[in-house]
């Protein structure tokens, strides 16, 4: 049995309108290229044809990923999660110790995390360094270009 993957409502809605749109918009698209392209004659030395299919391919793949991933999906009650803490879907405020910015970081799980909505997975080096914490706590984090050091000043939900 596969593991199960936690997932706020929004996650789940988001990711159900992907399988949707995939399904029902882009499936068809690419079914229609392929009879297209079946009709320009000899398939052996159709590129475009080819390209097609290969598209096909790809869209399965990602088809049956997101039903895969639909199949294993938990509902994450986010009303009983420990808001003192930085746990899953809290807004934790940091402040970089070195440069004296602060970031307001979204924890999330993996298939929520969004780096352009500060959205970010509690299993990259920073969400898991965030992980468990309250405010005051000073945490260190290894990243690529070496060692980050945040205090956390602030925890909130929405």
């Amino acid at each position: 049995m596969s593991e199960p993957l936690y997932m706020s409502r929004e996650g789940i809605l988001k990711m159900e309108a992907e399988l949707k749109r995939l399904k029902f918009t882009e499936r068809p698209k690419i079914v229609a290229e392929i009879k297209r392209t079946m009709e320009m004659g000899d398939l052996s030395e159709n590129a475009e044809y080819h390209a097609a299919k290969e598209a096909q391919r790809h869209m399965e793949k990602k088809l049956s990923d997101l039903e895969f991933k639909l199949s294993r999906v938990q509902l994450v009650d986010v009303d009983a999660i420990p808001k003192d803490k930085a746990y899953l879907f809290a807004k934790v405020l940091v402040k970089d110790e070195s440069s004296g910015e602060e970031v307001e970081y979204i924890l999330t799980p993996p298939d929520e995390a969004d780096i352009y909505e500060d959205k970010i997975s509690v299993k990259s080096p920073i969400g898991a360094a965030l992980l468990g914490k309250g405010v005051g706590d000073a945490v260190e984090v290894q990243v690529p270009k070496g060692t980050i050091k945040y205090k956390i000043l602030k925890i909130s939900r929405d």
